[in-house]
């Protein structure tokens, strides 16, 4: 077909976002946002709060490098008929509709639509685990904020705190999630001023999963999973919810168990370089099961690490106490002193000092026969040498680490399950590299106030709930149908990133063809390979993709 004119033909973005739009599709999200924020179309509305929400994951999940950008201005380059399934304008989701929507969102509780939504799609793709892995991260925010109250409720509010993102500049947000099974689905969302403590946030969240599970149609009854922060206040439920826990090594008793000498303790040996320890413990008279676990591999990082510390220490204690040395005194008292202050430095080293004192004769010239000379000063003598003995019991807890759980009964949880449900605590920290670097650099008047800010952290983790189900559901097809694609180095895997599977598709895109007043629209540059990655994802993905405009 020839093309008589530039403006005969248009090209819209697809890329990896009918990926997006499918997964979207297949999860119900929009029907199930309208059901509960519902608004009507009679009013003068043209999007409906679902579609608003998934044209905010479709921007979340549209720039690898740099999300949340500006409505309309993302959409107005994409086939939006295409990913929405119907005749839908850019213009639409302007930035009044979108802040809107955030604030239907907060009305209605942005983590009860979250929890809602999760917990629907958890029962219905079989998706809740065992446990719930409990943790937060820090989200950088722009902009000034005063505080707001919602009918005498506190609400989340952007504060200084300490940043797990490194960004001690900005004031910010802290986002819990909670993550479960196989899929390290997140399960559970929650936002909380920029310096809220991790020791009363992480077991009140898994108190409210708890309550909140036993409301499902099948009670599921989580074990929730938490690192050392959580320990000393999940105790208070123990008798109400299952938990294991990292205990803290400031502890005395955790401190004095992990520094018993190996000729004391009956290891016990578990696959991979791991062996444990196990005893029982009343701590805050909370009847408990600790157990402590001993890996080959971290012992040998935590060694390495050890030595390195020693020989800084040496060199930087080996020219402290030179220049001491060499420092002449006015007494004795004030010699000792400083050897106080430079002794109290040392970790790993020990010292021998003696004073001596410094004899001058002061008289000038050639000294008289018979004169003796005075005491001018004093100085110190030292020998440093290597805490052997200190080192060596430093070196022998390395490795060691202690999980406590309120489950009693190894029938019911042995100490290998502890240790593998405490190692899956690394799904959520995962989760958190999706969004964990973005700060919402967002127009002021989008994010005006907290309470939107608290929104849209509730859409951001939608984002990853999409991304992170793409991920896992390819993953299963692959292994399903014994089939592979290839990775960022051309080797084949079963086990793609979507963040890769996203790139693959970077050069998708819609031509509208008009002529003689009829418009055809095509999607190209969809190779094989595409096409097969577009099959894996289904019917929807399909009739987006392959099927005409």
């Amino acid at each position: 077909m020839e093309v008589s004119n530039e403006e005969d033909y248009k090209t819209h973005y697809i890329g990896h976002l009918g990926l997006v739009a499918s997964k979207i599709h297949e999860l119900d999200l929009i029907n199930f946002v309208d059901t509960r924020l519902p608004i009507s179309m009679e009013s003068g509305a043209k999007v409906s709060m679902g579609e608003r929400v998934a044209a905010m994951i479709l921007n979340g999940l549209g720039f690898i490098d740099s999300r949340l950008y500006l409505f309309p201005e993302f959409l107005s380059d994409k086939p939006i008929d295409r990913l929405f399934g119907r005749a839908i304008k850019a213009e639409w989701f302007n930035d009044d509709a979108m802040g809107r929507c955030l604030d239907e969102i907060m009305s209605y509780g942005a983590t009860k639509l979250y929890t809602e939504y999760a917990l629907y799609i958890g029962e219905r793709r079989c998706l809740l685990g065992r446990s719930s892995h409990v943790d937060t991260t820090t989200l950088g925010v722009y902009g000034d904020y005063s505080k707001v109250e919602n009918e005498g409720i506190k609400l989340p509010q952007p504060a200084q705190g300490y940043s797990k993102s490194g960004r001690h500049d900005l004031k910010q947000m802290v986002l819990l999630l909670a993550t479960t099974g196989a899929a390290n689905f997140p399960i559970y969302m929650e936002s909380h001023s920029g310096n809220a403590s991790d020791k009363e946030t992480l077991p009140t969240a898994a108190n409210r999963i708890h309550a909140l599970c036993r409301g499902l149609r099948e009670a599921h009854d989580f074990i929730h999973v938490g690192d050392s922060a959580m320990y000393s206040n999940i105790l208070q439920y123990s008798e109400t919810m299952h938990w294991i826990s990292r205990v803290p090594e400031n502890i005395k008793a955790a401190s004095l168990l992990s520094s018993m000498p190996e000729e004391g303790l009956a290891w016990i040996q578990l696959n991979e370089g791991y062996s444990y320890y196990s005893t029982t413990s009343d701590y805050k008279n909370v009847a408990q099961r600790w157990v402590m676990f001993f890996s080959k591999a971290s012992a040998s990082r935590e060694i390495a690490t050890l030595n390195k510390r020693v020989r800084q220490e040496a060199q930087e204690q080996e020219k402290a106490w030179w220049h001491l040395s060499n420092e002449i005194f006015q007494c004795c008292t004030d010699a000792e002193k400083a050897v106080d202050v430079l002794k109290k430095k040392l970790k790993f080293h020990e010292v021998e000092t003696s004073i001596a004192e410094v004899k001058k004769h002061t008289q000038r010239g050639r000294p008289k026969a018979g004169d003796e000379p005075q005491v001018a000063g004093y100085q110190v003598q030292y020998q440093l040498s290597l805490d052997e003995a200190s080192l060596d019991k430093k070196r022998a807890t390395k490795g060691r680490f202690i999980l406590a759980t309120n489950i009693l009964d190894e029938a019911k949880l042995s100490c290998s399950e502890l240790l593998q449900e405490y190692k899956a605590q690394s799904g959520t920290e995962a989760s958190f590299k999706f969004i964990k670097n973005d700060s919402f650099e967002v127009d002021s008047i989008f994010l005006k106030t907290p309470e939107r800010i608290v929104a849209l952290m509730m859409v951001m983790t939608l984002c990853l709930m999409i991304y992170g189900l793409s991920e896992f559901d390819l993953r299963q097809t692959l292994q399903k149908r014994e089939e592979t694609v290839p990775n960022q180095l051309k080797k084949q895997t079963t086990k793609p990133s979507m963040q890769w599977v996203y790139f693959l598709f970077r050069s998708v895109n819609e031509l509208s063809i008009q002529q003689s007043g009829f418009i055809q629209k095509i999607v190209i540059n969809v190779n094989p390979l595409l096409k097969r990655i577009i099959d894996y994802f289904g019917i929807h993905a399909q009739r987006i993709y392959l099927n005409p405009g």
